[in-house]
């Protein structure tokens, strides 16, 4: 569990290829790495990855083929920056929102803008996540928690303050840029709970019903 909250930009050094995995080492000069063992987890833009080595100036994690295919790392190279952040201990304050590690989604930034000492930036995430993005809701970019100001459609404008270009990746973004998107946890388990008996009807079951405006009058949500 994380916060969303960077505490170092880590740089890749090596992308190891083993069968369809890879073995990933990441260098970082600012996280604590005191109080980090073997098996602990650090999210790596957004990636919850199990540290399986450490040296002095960073550590090593294996990359699945399927976290590969539903994030950025399909991209990522030698030279890379990443966003990084210890697990979530049980005293730490909770800075951000509730990130678990697990990516949703790939974004692409379409568009970054200056406004006044600002910037701002459009996100467009993958349709099927369109129905979790409410305006001043939370969402993970890259790792980072960040508000969602406005939102059209499968798109999403982001306002980011100087400290946050500054202590993440994301002062680096372009336009086209490949990003990593969590969604609230908060909204995928409202979305479960609002099923109530019909959450166990299979995917494949036919009668199955879609959440709708119909569905919530029927079950009692709208009045």
């Amino acid at each position: 569990m994380f916060t969303g909250i960077i505490e170092d930009v880590g740089l890749i050094e090596g992308l190891v290829p083993s069968g369809d995995d890879i073995r990933l080492s990441i260098k970082t000069d600012k996280l604590d790495m005191s109080d980090v063992s073997l098996g602990d987890s650090i999210a790596n833009n957004g990636v919850c990855l199990t540290v399986v080595a450490m040296s002095k100036h960073g550590f090593s994690a294996d990359v699945s083929h399927e976290t590969i295919k539903r994030t950025g790392f399909a991209s990522y190279q030698s030279g890379s920056k990443v966003n990084l952040e210890k697990a979530l201990q049980a005293n730490s304050r909770l800075g951000g929102h509730i990130v678990s590690g697990h990516v949703d989604g790939v974004g692409e930034v379409l568009s970054i803008a200056p406004v006044g000492r600002y910037v701002e930036i459009w996100v467009k995430a993958p349709d099927e996540l369109a129905k979790y993005l409410a305006e001043k809701g939370s969402i993970t970019v890259d790792g980072v928690s960040l508000t969602v100001n406005q939102v059209d459609g499968a798109k999403f404008l982001l306002t980011l303050i100087p400290h946050s270009l500054q202590e993440t990746i994301i002062g680096l973004y372009k336009v086209g840029t490949k990003v990593n998107l969590e969604v609230d946890v908060i909204a995928r388990y409202l979305e479960r709970l609002m099923l109530g008996d019909k959450a166990a009807y299979s995917s494949t079951n036919t009668d199955k019903k879609d959440i709708s405006m119909a569905f919530l009058a029927e079950n009692g949500y709208l009045k």
